[in-house]
């Protein structure tokens, strides 16, 4: 076990990247609330004054904030972002779309040795930054976890749970429901869009992937999508969701021996009734459709613009429920991951804990591109039970062999 912080000494221990933006200000907000007084960290953007201004919100929570550094850097600035990546141990970004925007940061980072996270929830981006930065990052010792967020935190730890109380060595299967109710912030719409409007760009990047990627001989594991199926253990019609959640769920199977010879999980969104099942599949299917359309694109992005997002209140009546089904070697486990606004709140939270983990925990010596459970595991989760998260086994028990 290794802690970074035993490395070469640097200014900063985090720096938050994107610090003024709807998602980057709740997770100022929540630094500035729970970072321990010896975490030495920074907010960054392009925009100074909007970064003072921010400051001294932060103080109003926080006294102490008053003295926070404020540095600037550019998603369009190389030397910005090499300057900001080099000065700190971890940062963490909230600067999407990152298929636009964020590998710059991801390119100053593997090259400097600096652990990264961010929010991403956009499959190509984090193959292209596979492909292109995951070998530097493993030579600096560089950290690079991607989905640390709602995308796809609940999902990859909680498997990570659910896997821990089945029997080693056999063959796995989870499958994980999640319900919520939350709305959405202009900037996740332009990163759906985006996600959508690129779909063959996507599956490019996917299949690039797959030809560099290292294969095991002696181990499987898959992240499937699944067929809309009524879940007997859940009550609950499933309606396959193609997020990058099962994606990075299977690479943590890959990595970690404890998922077994031959691992699966799938994801999918828990409805209660048909209708509304049938309804949800009819209209992701036109939003897909639509998002092809430029002019579509551009209406929405206008209506909803980046850096706004629900208010207080309707976050305060949003949550999220994540229920996982684990089964293997006779044994089936139910676990559950809970919490409040999923977006925002709680995405806000789970950044900030994962950059406080990456910068101050003792973890497992890994770098490269790495999950959530990889790269913080037990660390992140006990961070995010402490603050709040519900992460709960619900029953395990033996199968009747006659079932």
């Amino acid at each position: 076990m290794a802690s970074r912080r035993s490395g070469t000494e640097r200014p900063y221990d985090i720096v938050l990247f994107g610090a003024t933006g709807f998602v980057g200000t709740l997770t100022a907000e929540y630094l500035a609330a729970h970072a321990p007084e010896n975490c030495r960290w920074a907010i960054a953007g392009r925009d100074r004054t909007r970064l003072e201004r921010l400051r001294e919100r932060l103080t109003a929570l926080n006294p102490g904030c008053a003295v926070l550094p404020v540095l600037q850097a550019d998603s369009a600035d190389p030397d910005s972002l090499r300057a900001l990546a080099e000065s700190a141990q971890v940062v963490a970004s909230t600067v999407g779309p990152y298929i636009w925007y964020g590998e710059g940061l991801v390119a100053a980072c593997a090259e400097a040795g600096t652990d990264y996270a961010d929010l991403c929830g956009e499959a190509e981006f984090l193959d292209r930054m596979y492909l292109r930065y995951d070998v530097r990052a493993r030579e600096t010792g560089a950290r690079l976890v991607h989905a640390c967020g709602f995308d796809a935190v609940p999902s990859d730890l909680g498997a990570y749970l659910t896997v821990q109380q089945l029997p080693e060595d056999v063959p796995l299967r989870v499958d994980a429901f999640v319900r919520s109710n939350a709305l959405f912030s202009g900037g996740t719409l332009a990163s759906v869009m985006t996600v959508m409007s690129r779909g063959r760009q996507s599956l490019h990047a996917a299949r690039e992937r797959r030809l560099y990627e290292p294969r095991q001989l002696d181990r499987r594991a898959r992240g499937s999508l699944g067929a809309p199926h009524f879940s007997r253990e859940t009550g609950y019609w499933a309606l396959p969701l193609p997020t990058l959640d099962a994606q990075v769920v299977a690479r943590s199977a890959a990595a970690l021996p404890r998922y077994g010879p031959d691992f699966r999980f799938r994801y999918f969104a828990g409805v209660r009734t048909l209708p509304v099942a049938l309804g949800g599949s009819a209209a992701a299917g036109a939003g897909v459709a639509l998002a092809q359309l430029p002019a579509v694109r551009s209406w929405l992005t206008r209506r909803f613009e980046s850096g706004t997002g629900p208010d207080l209140e309707r976050r305060r009546a949003s949550s999220f429920t994540l229920r996982l089904v684990g089964t293997g070697g006779g044994h089936r486990v139910f676990t559950e991951v809970s919490g409040g606004d999923p977006g925002y709140d709680e995405s806000a939270k789970m950044l900030a804990e994962s950059a406080l983990s990456l910068a101050l925990d003792e973890l497992p010596d890994t770098a490269g591109q790495v999950t959530t459970a990889v790269a913080m595991g037990d660390a992140l989760l006990g961070r995010l039970r402490a603050a709040g998260l519900g992460f709960r086994i619900v029953d395990a028990r033996e199968l009747d062999p006659a079932t």
